[in-house]
C-alpha cells in the first residue's frame, strides 16, 4: 500500500454541500491511498500525510486521457509550414513519412512520443493505428509488428495505451489504395478481422485492443458493420474520423445520396461505445443524429487549427448529449491542457459568448470522458477503484500564480506539470521523467528519417 498526499486535489462529486458541483471541485488536504495493484483503495479529505506518504504539492488532477493519437505525425512538427497549402498538401509530407518506418525505427519513436505525453501529464493514449504493413503492403512476419511495437513503446514509457486498429481499405470513395496507402489495408474487413483477433491475443492485457473505421472515404458502405459488428462482439471501443474535411461530405452526398454521419447511422456504428473524431463540418441534423445515439466526440483543436480544418461545432453537441473528450491528434502540440483551453476558446470565438465549457466540465474531457472513449470507464476520477492516475501541476510559476485553483485549467500548461503517477507509480518526478532527456530521444528518432 502506497500514500499519496495532495495539497488540493481534484474530486468528484460526493453530493454534499461541499461539493456540487456536478463536474467536481477543488479540495484541500486529500490523502489517496493506492494497493500494490496501482488501484485507489480509498480517499481522505481534510487529511494530514502519514509516514512514507509521497506528497504532491499545487493542484492534482485525474491522469489526462489523450484520446486521439498518431504517434508517427509527431515527426511532421515544425516541417510543413514553408509552402502553406491544405490538410490534403500536408496528407502527401505524412504519407512520405509512413513510407519510411519499420517496426523498430516506429518502436524508437513512438516511444519518445508516448514520454512526452506523460511529461504532459497524459496517462492513457489512444492511438488511432492504421500503418500495418511493409512496404508495397506486404505483411511483415508477424503481422501485427507495428501495433506491438506501439504496445512495448507504450510500456516503456508508462502510459496505458488503447490500440485502435484501423480499417483502411481504400483510398477515397471508390478509389483504391495507392502508393504508401497499400501499407494500410487488409484487402477486406473480414481479413482486418482476422488480424486484430490476433493482435488482441499478441499483446499485454494492459492493453485495450480497440477497432477504428478510418472515415467513410476509407471504407465503403458494405464495409462498415463488420467493423461495428467485430467491435460490438468484443464489447471495444470503436472510433471514427468524421466529416474532418468538406470534400468528405461532399464525396459521401454524391455517392451515397447522404452525410457521413447519416452513413455511419445506417451502418449501426453510432452508439455508447462509439466516438467520432474531429465532427467539424455536420448539419443540424448530423448533431442531433450523434446526440440521440449517445456517441461520443474526439475534438482535437490544436490540429484543426494547423490544418486549418475548421471549428468543431463541440458545444452543440454536447448539448445534444454527446461526451466530449479531446486528442493531440498529430502532435503539433503535445499539451492537453491547452486542448481543453482551446475547446472553450472556440465555441467563445464562434458563438459569442464564454462559458460554454464550464473548467469542471474542460476537467471532464480531460479525464473521465477520455478514459470512458477508451475503454476505461471509471478511470479518470481520484475515487475508490479507479487506477490510480495523478497529475500534480504547480500553482506557483509565472502561467499559474494567481490562478484560483478550481480555475487552473484555464491557465496552465504541459510545462507546469511536475509530478505524475500512473498506476500507482511516479513516472514524472519534478518535471523529469524515468527515461531520461525526452528531447535526445526525440531528437534521435526523428533526426534519421530526415537526412
Amino acid at each position: 500500500m502506497t500514500g499519496f498526499w495532495c495539497e488540493r486535489a481534484w474530486l468528484p462529486p460526493d453530493g454534499t454541500a461541499r461539493r456540487p458541483e456536478r463536474h467536481g471541485a477543488a479540495v484541500d488536504g486529500v490523502r489517496v491511498a493506492v494497493d500494490n495493484a496501482g488501484m485507489i483503495m480509498g480517499v481522505q479529505v481534510d487529511a494530514r500525510p502519514e509516514p512514507g506518504d509521497v506528497h504532491l504539492h499545487g493542484m492534482v488532477f485525474p491522469g489526462f486521457a489523450n484520446a486521439h493519437s498518431h504517434a508517427f505525425h509527431r515527426v511532421l512538427r515544425g516541417r510543413t509550414h514553408q509552402d502553406g497549402g491544405t490538410f490534403w498538401t500536408w496528407r502527401e509530407s505524412m504519407y512520405a513519412v509512413a513510407g519510411m518506418l519499420t517496426p523498430d525505427s516506429y518502436y524508437r519513436l513512438a516511444r519518445a512520443v508516448y514520454a512526452e505525453m506523460v511529461l504532459a501529464g497524459i496517462t492513457s493514449v489512444g492511438e488511432f493505428h492504421y500503418l500495418h504493413h511493409g512496404p508495397g503492403g506486404t505483411p511483415y512476419s508477424d503481422q501485427n509488428a507495428m501495433g506491438i511495437a506501439l504496445a512495448e513503446a507504450a510500456a516503456d514509457a508508462g502510459i496505458r495505451l488503447t490500440l485502435l486498429d484501423t480499417c483502411y481499405l481504400r483510398g477515397g470513395i471508390d478509389k483504391p489504395l495507392r502508393g504508401v496507402q497499400a501499407r494500410f489495408g487488409d484487402g477486406d474487413a473480414e481479413s482486418w478481422a482476422d488480424r486484430v483477433t490476433r493482435l488482441r491475443a499478441s499483446v499485454p492485457p494492459a492493453v485495450v485492443v480497440g477497432a477504428a473505421l478510418h472515415s467513410v472515404r476509407a471504407v465503403p458502405e458494405t464495409e462498415l458493420h463488420v467493423v461495428a459488428g467485430w467491435a460490438r462482439d468484443v464489447v471495444a471501443p470503436l472510433h471514427v474520423h468524421l466529416s474532418e474535411q468538406p470534400a468528405e461530405n461532399e464525396a459521401c452526398l454524391a455517392t451515397y445520396g447522404r452525410t457521413p454521419t447519416a452513413v455511419l447511422a445506417d451502418a449501426g456504428v453510432l452508439g455508447p461505445r462509439t466516438t467520432a473524431v474531429h465532427a467539424t463540418h455536420l448539419t443540424r441534423a448530423d448533431v442531433a443524429l450523434l446526440g440521440r445515439s449517445g456517441t461520443s466526440v474526439c475534438g482535437c483543436p490544436t490540429t484543426e487549427q494547423d490544418l486549418a480544418d475548421g471549428i468543431s461545432p463541440m458545444g452543440a453537441l454536447a448539448s445534444a448529449g454527446c461526451a466530449v473528450c479531446l486528442g493531440s491528434d498529430q502532435h503539433a502540440v503535445v499539451d492537453l491542457l491547452g486542448e481543453a483551453r482551446l475547446l472553450e476558446m472556440h465555441e467563445r470565438l464562434s458563438g459569442g459568448q464564454r462559458g460554454r465549457f464550464s473548467p469542471g466540465a474542460l476537467v471532464d474531457a480531460l479525464t473521465r470522458n477520455g478514459q470512458a472513449a477508451l475503454g476505461r470507464p471509471g478511470d479518470g476520477r481520484i475515487a475508490h477503484g479507479a487506477t490510480a492516475d495523478l497529475v500534480a501541476v504547480r500553482t506557483d510559476t509565472v502561467r499559474t500564480a494567481g490562478s484560483d485553483p478550481a480555475q487552473l485549467v484555464l491557465t496552465a500548461t504541459a510545462a507546469d506539470v511536475d509530478t505524475v503517477v500512473a498506476g500507482g507509480r511516479v513516472v514524472v518526478d519534478g518535471g523529469k521523467h524515468l527515461l531520461g532527456d525526452i528531447t535526445t530521444l526525440l531528437t534521435d528518432s526523428i533526426t534519421p528519417l530526415f537526412p
